[in-house]
């Protein structure tokens, strides 16, 4: 039988994840490790309750696969926030990485001399402006960045968040969700529509100095077994 040319690349991500976690949280893997040794002794022991052996076993293996699997990935993106938090250019690294229909402009789109950044995002709830830098200093680059992009799309709806640890703003790790929770205004024809209009606004701004951790995303996950 020919040998999977994916299987080596996937077990390689594993671990080179599993290396970034065990960096990150040294339990991490020792928890991934107990889950999934809980989940097959409940599976041993309510099949010896049961006399049902046979089917609760090659039923828990799976299970135990995918509940691992599944801890596994929630220690990897703790993991990347760690490692991002802090660094300039975090916000996009986490912006690039949203699943769905965003489109996430590459440069940022407003840059001051401290290095505070402003990115723009398309998506359904229609453009959104994530700004990278203490409040006091990013809340004007946000007001003049909005106006610009209102000029353009006048009929759709702008937001501006601030992306940081201070008081009223989004922590890293919780950018995403904070997303994706905003209202759903557009269809999906017209978030494409209104990227296209968008990256016709966009200045042409010299990325800033230091590190841009656009490749800090960590390696695709492979995917969880299946419980059959």
């Amino acid at each position: 039988m020919a040998k999977d040319p994916a299987s080596p690349g996937r077990i390689k991500q594993i671990r080179m994840i599993a290396q970034i976690i065990k960096k990150a949280n040294p339990k991490g893997m020792p928890i991934v490790y107990a889950s999934v040794v809980v989940v097959v002794a409940l599976a041993v022991v309510l099949g010896l309750l049961t006399d049902s052996l046979i089917y609760t076993l090659p039923l828990g293996i799976p299970a135990a696969l995918l509940v691992g699997m599944i801890i596994f990935g929630q220690l990897a993106q703790r993991a990347q926030y760690k490692m991002l938090h802090g660094q300039p250019g975090a916000t996009y690294a986490i912006l690039q990485g949203m699943r769905g229909n965003w489109y996430v402009e590459e440069k940022p789109v407003a840059v001051n001399r401290e290095q505070d950044l402003v990115f723009r995002v398309v998506g359904y709830p229609g453009v959104i402006l994530v700004s990278e830098g203490p409040g006091n200093r990013v809340q004007r680059m946000l007001v003049a960045e909005k106006k610009r992009v209102q000029r353009v799309a006048i009929d759709v709806p702008v937001y501006d968040v601030q992306c940081g640890d201070a008081e009223g703003q989004v922590p890293i790790a919780k950018l995403q969700r904070h997303l994706m929770k905003l209202p759903r205004n557009l269809k999906k024809p017209a978030v494409s529509e209104v990227n296209n209009r968008m990256r016709a606004l966009t200045p042409s701004i010299p990325l800033p100095k230091g590190p841009m951790p656009k490749g800090a995303r960590l390696p695709k996950m492979p995917k969880a077994p299946k419980a059959r």
